[in-house]
């Protein structure tokens, strides 16, 4: 079964990707990544097949360059500066820098590596290729549209009759069912509703007149793990020093937890607060987290309706009406929902994920802040990892 293109704009990407990719592009353009592809659930089985359409896929990829009007649109987003746009008039993904294989139990390989300005870009690309692929040619695809429709069809009346009060932006790329479903959530999520704040997809941002959304990913603040001169524990404070620079103050919502909140909130001083326009929870204990970050805030007499909660964790419609109902009293809250809204379907979605491993040469890691969404492809170098975060966080303990 041949499959028709699964991207056919490089805009169908998340926002971040261009807004990490601007910062690399002016200060880092010597380091080169590697990311490596990761399926967190069990027993999953891709074919032959599959890996043969999602090579074909990818060779379709590499076809593509940005067209004067999605170059255009870029234009329009306020932060995106002009020699950027320029360089990407230039840009195309290059097929070498990916490989793919699979393993004698079934198990999809995927390496991408390049320099980190162009290797990145792949990332959210393959998701939506490895994802709709197997999907697709795993089962009766129109029955899960089915399926997903009919779930669609609740939320959206949950909204319209006042069970679902707070306002979200649909953060679906990656776990996709497929761009035509996505497609159709979020030109329903528009017309039916008055809930949807954005998406973090640039292709449908444009298409449906939405505000693109998103500032930085994990891979950014790990990026800094590579650099020889910045010591391992500090790697949010260059990472954030760099961002304020970049956009002074204009695309500011931090990512907390890619060495642990704790440690995050060391460099988050009161200058950083002042910066940054809010912050972003994407694990552990919700809570928790949004009681630390307000207490963090006091600490600083911070405005607190004037900074953001941005919930983006394995969230559900209920539970971010939960989340709402607790803290939208007394700091401003938003919410980032990605899979629930683009691949609930009547079977389990894939938890698939694409992440930095090394950079020129030296092992990156994520930590998080719970025990399943640690990623690093050296168990030498994440013990060193968390023994630096550690010692940081014992010597300055009476700073937080």
């Amino acid at each position: 079964m041949k499959l028709e293109p699964i991207i056919n704009s490089l805009l169908d990407t998340d926002l971040y990707k261009f807004n990490m990719n601007q910062v690399i592009f002016h200060k880092h353009t010597d380091l080169v990544g590697e990311y490596f592809f990761k399926c967190r659930n069990k027993n999953i089985v891709f074919t032959k097949e599959m890996l043969d359409e999602i090579n074909d896929q990818i060779d379709h990829l590499c076809t593509l360059s940005f067209t004067n009007e999605e170059l255009n649109y870029l234009r329009s987003i306020r932060f995106i500066k002009e020699d950027y746009i320029q360089f990407l008039r230039l840009y195309h993904p290059i097929r070498d820098y990916v490989s793919t294989s699979l393993t004698p139990n079934g198990e999809l390989v995927v390496d991408i590596k390049g320099p980190l300005f162009s290797a990145m870009q792949f990332e959210i690309y393959l998701l939506e290729i490895i994802n709709e692929t197997y999907f697709r040619l795993k089962y009766d695809y129109d029955e899960l549209v089915e399926s997903a429709r009919e779930r669609l069809n609740e939320k959206i009346k949950k909204f319209n009759d006042g069970t679902y009060t707070f306002k979200f932006a649909e953060f679906g790329c990656r776990r996709r069912l497929s761009r035509d479903w996505q497609d159709e959530v979020i030109r329903r999520l528009k017309s039916e509703t008055k809930n949807l704040a954005g998406t973090s997809n640039v292709y449908l941002a444009m298409k449906y007149g939405l505000t693109p959304i998103g500032t930085y990913a994990h891979e950014y603040v790990q990026m800094y793990q590579g650099i020889d001169k910045i010591p391992l524990a500090y790697t949010n404070h260059y990472a954030m020093k760099d961002w304020y620079v970049e956009y002074l103050g204009d695309n500011g919502t931090a990512l907390t937890d890619t060495i642990t909140t704790d440690l995050f909130l060391l460099d988050f001083d009161r200058s950083m607060t002042n910066n940054y326009s809010g912050v972003r929870h994407d694990s552990g204990d919700p809570y928790e987290w949004a009681e630390k970050m307000i207490n963090h805030y006091k600490k600083y007499n911070i405005y607190l309706k004037g900074k953001t909660l941005l919930f983006s964790d394995s969230l559900n419609f209920d539970k971010a009406q939960e989340l709402y109902d607790t803290f939208s009293d007394q700091i401003g809250v938003a919410f980032g929902i990605g899979t629930y809204v683009s691949n609930d379907t009547k079977v389990e979605p894939l938890n698939i994920v694409i992440k930095l491993q090394y950079v020129n040469g030296r092992p990156v890691a994520k930590l998080s802040d719970c025990e399943g969404k640690e990623m690093c492809d050296d168990p030498n170098f994440l013990k060193y990892l968390k023994s630096s975060v550690a010692y940081r966080l014992d010597r300055e303990k009476d700073k937080r």
